[in-house]
């Protein structure tokens, strides 16, 4: 197969340069011996149609592609079919583009995260959970929790810009079930000190001088402090988290099995073992020489 012909994978965003995608997913393509290869397609917002029409294109060599912030939602006007969860969400991280150039979405990012949250040991049914941010990645945690059937007692949200969490409620409740959830307009009013579960989805924490959303005295040792941030490992909440006794985790495993689902949706197969611990070696590697 020459150069030119090679299937081409990517992640679309703004900002993409700090994703782990790419070392993940080639390290599983040249397992499988799969001449395909996974880049990284920042876009800014005037880009994200002309992309897209040249996605449906015949002769595009794109077949697969994951979504980040801040297009999450977005692009749900540019696929063609939407699996069942990506219609209840609203939120589409995972595109699998067929022979015929038809886009159908995935939402990868909600199992993602509740296979880590067992894998953490964390039972969600009548936990209290408080949840920062108003992205899609947020729309995918907060309105898989209010689906399953171990439904936390209590949500409490929060975002700087209450407008967006309200326009996020308005359109989930559509179609979800959010008696549990509760709107708060103060960080304070998270009641942080009372919660079993922290969830950071939005980005503040990508840059070293970004603020610390919380109080830290509300930090305490029965929470987990789960911040969707992987890089840095440990930003601010983490630390102040880790010094007030809570349990922590970043968002790496969450990027890692939402990677392994999209995959097998690119590949229509089940991944063997061996490829995703190899997955997992790589992502790992990676954050270690930062």
């Amino acid at each position: 197969m020459s150069e030119a012909a090679k299937a081409l994978y990517g992640i679309i965003g703004n900002p993409v340069a700090h994703s782990l995608s790419p070392v993940m997913h080639n390290t599983a393509f040249e397992m499988l011996d799969v001449d395909a290869e996974y880049t990284l397609f920042p876009l800014e917002a005037d880009e994200v149609k002309p992309f897209f029409d040249r996605l449906h294109e015949e002769g595009s060599p794109i077949f697969g592609v994951n979504v980040t912030v801040p297009y999450k939602e977005k692009v749900l006007d540019y696929i063609d079919i939407l699996s069942p969860l990506a219609q209840k969400l609203g939120a589409v991280n995972t595109i699998v583009v067929s022979k015929d150039r038809k886009l159908t979405g995935y939402n990868t990012d909600a199992p993602g995260f509740l296979t880590h949250l067992g894998q953490l040991g964390f039972k969600t049914e009548g936990k209290r959970v408080a949840i920062i941010g108003a992205g899609g990645s947020c729309r995918a945690i907060l309105g898989t929790l209010c689906m399953i059937p171990e439904r936390p007692e209590a949500i409490r949200i929060y975002n700087r810009t209450a407008s967006r969490v309200e326009a996020l409620m308005e359109d989930l409740g559509e179609r979800i079930d959010l008696s549990i959830v509760e709107l708060v307009h103060d960080v304070d009013d998270l009641n942080i000190e009372l919660a079993d579960l922290l969830v950071n989805t939005t980005s503040v924490g990508l840059k070293e001088e970004d603020p610390l959303l919380v109080d830290e005295e509300n930090l305490h040792s029965s929470l987990l402090v789960y911040d969707l941030i992987y890089r840095p490992a440990r930003t601010q909440l983490i630390r102040a988290a880790e010094e007030r006794g809570a349990q922590t985790a970043n968002g790496l495993d969450m990027l890692f099995y939402q990677g392994v689902l999209s995959l097998q949706h690119w590949a229509n197969m089940e991944l063997p073992e061996e490829v995703k611990s190899a997955m997992k070696a790589a992502i790992e590697r990676e954050l270690a020489h930062d």
